[in-house]
């Protein structure tokens, strides 16, 4: 019985995305999530019970301050709905692209000692993030049983917008995790950027303050269609923002296959630069 050596090269020129290479590499990925959940609760007093606390502690603060005090429009659902409609998926979001442009440099070892597909982590920290998404989302229906805003058939279109916030998520996070492996600057600018991006997305208020000829400008902004998508589907907004959904949809999908080829044209660097 004889035995083959495997060889490896860096690539040269564009490379493939070998997304057959990374369906193969499927039970590492489920590892590297389970892994990642783990280490995230341990020796944590909470535990998971951080993925409600930090979505409703906002949704009260800004409750108090938005809905109560600045008097900011709501589209006439009750402000705490409102708020914690847009927190769910926003905090995922926020979380996952945190964990995802750190995940290389974190793993440092890992990188420097075994081969197997980098784009793996930032991947398992994204896919990570949606148990914290599902425990915060229980919390968010039982806010809207409460408020007797049931769901209209509406709700059958959600996933679409979980996925289109999950494909944001791992677009930016391959692009701020190659860029974080070259220069150490993203890892401060990271917190910085996502707090902006808090701010030019309706969180705490509704995308129709924005005029409607600017809706498809400000819908660049992947999460913002993402967002405006949930409250339409769990509140029943009027109709759907088809111009922001449009353009979010699109610049999500950009960012993400711009993140997949830039991960991948860096990536035979990485052990070498990290």
């Amino acid at each position: 019985m004889t035995g083959g050596i495997t060889v490896l090269r860096p690539s040269r020129g564009w490379v493939p995305l070998r997304l057959a290479e990374l369906w193969g590499s499927r039970e590492l990925l489920y590892f590297l999530v389970w892994r990642t959940v783990k280490v995230r609760y341990k020796q944590t007093l909470l535990g998971a019970a951080w993925a409600i606390v930090q979505p409703v502690m906002t949704m009260a603060v800004f409750s108090l301050f938005f809905g109560r005090l600045a008097r900011i429009p709501s589209e006439g659902i009750p402000y705490p709905v409102f708020a914690l409609t847009a927190l769910v998926p926003w905090t995922y979001f926020a979380n996952s692209l945190t964990q995802a442009s750190n995940s290389l440099v974190e793993q440092e070892s890992l990188l420097t000692r075994v081969y197997f597909p980098r784009l793996l982590l930032p991947l398992a920290a994204v896919t990570a993030g949606l148990l914290d998404f599902a425990i915060s989302f229980g919390v968010l229906a039982g806010l809207i049983v409460w408020y007797w805003h049931l769901p209209s058939a509406a709700v059958l279109a959600l996933p679409l917008f979980i996925l289109l916030t999950v494909v944001a998520a791992l677009g930016a996070g391959l692009w701020l995790s190659a860029l974080n492996v070259q220069y150490r600057d993203v890892r401060y600018v990271t917190p910085f950027l996502v707090q902006i991006w808090l701010f030019i997305t309706p969180v705490a208020y509704p995308s129709s303050l924005v005029p409607r000829r600017w809706q498809a400008v400000y819908g660049i902004n992947p999460m913002a269609g993402a967002i405006e998508g949930f409250r339409w589907a769990l509140v029943g907004l009027p109709e759907p923002p088809l111009r922001l959904l449009a353009a979010s949809t699109a610049t999500a999908v950009v960012l993400l296959i711009g993140g997949l080829v830039y991960f991948r044209r860096m990536e035979r660097s990485f052990a070498d630069v990290v």
